[in-house]
């Protein structure tokens, strides 16, 4: 992270950062080689996910081979890794600085080989060298008191712990002195340091705890607790629920994306379609269905692939999304839908409010978490 190129930290959600204009440019690498020097190389450190891409186009070039193609290979095959999805650009080029989703445990055995010295069930898979200069690590981010980088790794040599350190808090923590491997995928940023801290002081004993059923119930059953989803109230069904279950509402360009919506209410299985707006407009956009819970609780749809952004953009980016939706009148002509989109981080919650006028829809898009958060309205109305 020293190249010395400019090019600003990753706000994938920004059009206007380095790494938004990257991914929206139709050659990423020639984008990156175009940027300006802010420093000599080796001079000053600066988080640039380009750098990393240049590194995965290297090796596509050297290996003939895409680097997740040559990562199933020589990384991910080995340890059992299978269920993965990694970004590429519009040249193909699997994304070398960000883009790769992981299972929690896949993310764990990545951390469990650096912390073997990259040897792998008598397998030596990544170099002892390469490791150590991680463990290490001397260059000076000015992210976090003590917070050091090398070789793509992150590390707090006073406290003797290395980590990868992903989008939004995804961490996979080394601490090879406790013979520990910590993995979280947190949704937000959080101090490094702190959390290093938190797993070492729960660290009591040299040796394994004895055993404690009352405690591994109990653990067990709060589990069950906080997974189990309570429903929220409903209120009662307004008349229009039936007039309006069926039609199709089409609205102009607009930032939500969305070229039409139907709620399909009357029905044993209440759904919604939605029809959006394709990137190329000489062609039609991707189509959306799903249920809708209209007894507080959420429903869940298929496995899609939707926008990094949001779930209807036309963002180069795909992500694998599960859409929970559940819908509420709050009066006779508002409908409220709620979305949670599990899979997408930067997204995670919508509130969609519904107002049926005659044959018009005004629909206002919350982003945010229920009601806090930007909003946009769109304007639409029946057939056409």
């Amino acid at each position: 992270m020293t190249s010395g190129l400019e090019l600003s930290r990753l706000e994938l959600e920004s059009p206007t950062s380095g790494v938004g204009e990257m991914v929206r440019s139709p050659d990423w690498v020639k984008f990156i080689l175009d940027r300006p020097m802010s420093s000599a190389p080796g001079d000053e450190f600066n988080y640039n996910s380009g750098n990393q891409h240049l590194l995965s186009a290297i090796l596509a070039k050297l290996t003939g081979m895409s680097t997740l193609k040559y990562a199933k290979a020589k990384l991910f095959g080995p340890l059992g890794i299978n269920d993965l999805y990694w970004w590429h650009d519009p040249q193909g080029i699997t994304i070398g600085g960000f883009g790769l989703f992981l299972q929690p445990r896949d993310m764990a055995k990545i951390g469990y080989l650096y912390m073997r010295n990259g040897m792998w069930e008598g397998k030596q898979l990544l170099p002892p060298a390469w490791i150590d200069k991680v463990n290490h690590a001397t260059i000076d981010t000015y992210v976090e008191p003590g917070l050091r980088y090398s070789n793509c790794f992150w590390a707090l040599p006073e406290k003797h712990v290395y980590m990868a350190w992903g989008y939004r808090g995804q961490v996979i923590m080394v601490f090879p002195d406790l013979d520990v491997v910590a993995v979280t995928t947190g949704r937000e940023g959080f101090s490094l340091n702190e959390f290093a801290d938190l797993i070492s002081g729960s660290v009591k004993s040299d040796t394994s705890l004895p055993p404690d059923p009352a405690s591994v119930k109990l653990l067990a059953n709060k589990i069950l607790d906080i997974s189990t989803e309570k429903p929220t109230e409903v209120g009662p069904t307004s008349k229009l629920a039936y007039l309006i279950s069926g039609k199709v509402y089409r609205f102009p360009p607009n930032e939500v994306n969305v070229k039409s919506l139907s709620l399909i209410l009357a029905d044993p299985q209440p759904h919604y379609d939605i029809e959006t707006y394709a990137r190329d407009t000489t062609k039609s956009g991707p189509i959306f269905t799903g249920p809708i819970g209209l007894d507080g609780l959420y429903r869940k749809g298929e496995l899609t692939e939707q926008g990094a952004n949001n779930q209807f953009s036309g963002d180069p980016l795909r992500v694998r999304v599960v859409n929970a939706v559940k819908g509420t009148w709050v009066d006779d002509h508002t409908f409220v839908v709620d979305w949670r989109f599990l899979g997408l981080a930067n997204s995670p919650e919508e509130r969609w409010t519904l107002t049926f006028d005659g044959e018009k829809l005004d629909v206002r898009v919350n982003f945010g978490a229920f009601g806090v958060g930007s909003e946009i309205s769109v304007d639409g109305e029946a057939g056409g």
